[in-house]
């Protein structure tokens, strides 16, 4: 095994009023920590004389630890490196170890199935165990295609700015963003997306997820009610549920969200988040009527509302849809982005515009969160923005996934086109094929996994079980080949499951 160069050892602490010798003391913590695997096989430790003057002891018990440690196999020697926990522990000392490590955490607790007490909003949020893949495998939802992705130009903007690093890019930077890209942002947003802004009304986020975030901690209290679209974007329901709001599940149909009925249900609410221009997952727009309903639902009853924009760029059938932010007379909405579709997840950088006199609440409770984000790549993401890769990126992928998008619905035509119903496939980066009644889309969804694919099920956008369950297939970071190849793979699980469902009930009919 090869030898792990020196380390710092974690916080040692001796007693000198305990009974116990010193000696005996430090003999006990290197072994534990060894246990533990707080350090680990072939990794170097102290000499016996810088490691008394770092304990302010003689150098007496530190030899003698050391000398008893050596004896029991725990440590070696290596000519030139000094000496190193053994590469190999007797098999005898390889016992669980009870009590802990002062200064540190043990591993033993972490990794025990006891129960321990958590906040009563965590415990809340549990989610249904996920079935599905989030490896980049196909039909993975939210992946955008990250092969197409101008990567050269990315990287020569990126060393622009970092050879040219100015102390302002190194210090700490505005919870609020860095200025040139927020004025990136609001021009861009202006013309495409119809939105009503001034630069000092943006935060830049670490993604809309956070700027979901942001908008619950600022706007809501604990046990005040949100309208939240059902089925509905689960990460939203998370971050409200966060702070203690209490979720108003809202149908959605062919128009969008039921206004009339959210207001049926809780008229009181404080928000709504809706995704009108491309509705997560089922793809629908909502439409003008609904949208001036929701908008003066929200003037009467002065509660907020938090529009997640998050894939707007990719109306594969004609212009994007103009923002419902753009509507807003009264300041109503908090509009949320991010760049995570458009460019790559990695990058973590979003934005939110806000309302004038919110902006300093956003400001601090941003600020409280994580300060800001990374200045280097918000300045290379101005440039990419105010150079034209942006608009010329975005151009490329509609293309694009309107070429993938029109090969997934072809696919699920020719093989299951009596039993597959196609919706949402009008914009976006991912489809839902609904499923035949009664087949479980969480069943296909776990053989898909297994097979290698990502097979999102609809019910698990749901707060409640659907009556029909369907798979969310994301074709932004899928080929065409992989689009061909995972539709037979997932028809055919179909029709096992199908099938056993059958032979399952001629069986428990011929056993009565």
């Amino acid at each position: 095994m090869k030898r792990v160069s020196a380390s710092f050892l974690p916080p040692i602490a001796l007693d000198s009023s305990r009974k116990i010798p010193m000696y005996r003391q430090l003999y006990e913590w290197f072994r534990r920590a060894i246990l533990a695997g707080q350090l680990r096989p072939g990794q170097r430790v102290p000499s016996t004389r810088s490691l008394a003057t770092e304990l302010n002891v003689s150098r007496i018990p530190v030899s003698s630890a050391f000398e008893q440690l050596h004896a029991e196999g725990y440590f070696e020697t290596f000519v030139g490196a000094g000496t190193c926990v053994a590469r190999s522990i007797p098999d005898e000392t390889l016992k669980p170890v009870t009590g802990k490590i002062t200064g540190a955490s043990s591993r033993q607790v972490s990794d025990s199935k006891v129960l321990r007490k958590i906040s009563h909003r965590v415990a809340l949020m549990r989610m249904p165990a996920q079935t599905w893949s989030n490896k980049l495998v196909p039909f993975r939802v939210s992946l955008p295609a990250l092969d197409q992705f101008p990567i050269r130009v990315w990287n020569q903007l990126l060393n622009r700015h970092a050879r040219k690093s100015t102390r302002q890019l190194m210090a700490y930077g505005d919870a609020k963003g860095y200025a040139p890209l927020r004025e990136a942002i609001a021009e861009y947003l202006g013309a495409v997306r119809a939105v009503r802004c001034e630069p000092s009304q943006i935060l830049v986020t670490t993604g809309s997820q956070q700027g979901l975030q942001l908008s619950a901690q600022v706007l809501l209290d604990a046990n005040e009610q949100v309208w939240v679209e059902e089925p509905g974007y689960p990460g939203a329901r998370q971050a409200l549920m966060m702070v203690g709001a209490k979720i108003v599940s809202v149908p959605v149909d062919h128009e969008g969200l039921d206004v009339a009925e959210g207001i049926r249900r809780a008229q009181s609410a404080r928000a709504a988040y809706i995704t009108p221009s491309h509705q997560y997952p089922l793809g629908v727009t909502m439409t003008a009527t609904r949208r001036m309903l929701l908008l003066q639902w929200a003037m009467r009853n002065d509660a907020w509302i938090i529009e997640d924009d998050y894939d707007s760029e990719y109306r594969l059938g004609g212009r994007p849809i103009a923002s419902l932010q753009g509507l807003d007379t009264d300041a109503r909405v908090i509009y949320v982005g991010t760049f995570s579709k458009v460019m790559f997840p990695a990058l973590r950088l979003g934005y939110m515009i806000v309302p004038r006199d919110l902006v300093d609440a956003f400001s601090t409770v941003r600020d409280a969160t994580d300060q800001f984000s990374s200045t280097l790549y918000q300045a290379v993401m101005a440039d990419f923005i105010r150079e034209g890769h942006f608009a010329r990126h975005i151009r490329r992928m509609r293309v694009l996934y309107a070429q993938r998008r029109t090969a997934l619905v072809e696919a699920i035509h020719k093989q299951r086109a009596h039993e597959f119903e196609v919706i949402g496939a009008e914009a976006g980066m991912h489809l839902v094929a609904l499923l035949p009644p009664g087949v479980s889309d969480v069943a296909i969804s776990r053989r898909a996994a297994e097979m290698g694919i990502s097979a999102m099920p609809l019910s698990s956008c749901y707060a409640k079980p659907p009556v029909r369950g369907g798979l969310i297939l994301g074709y932004g970071g899928t080929d065409t080949r992989q689009i061909h190849d995972g539709i037979r793979k997932l028809t055919g699980i179909c029709d096992d499951l199908v099938k056993h469902d059958s032979d399952t009930v001629v069986s428990n009919l011929s056993s009565k």
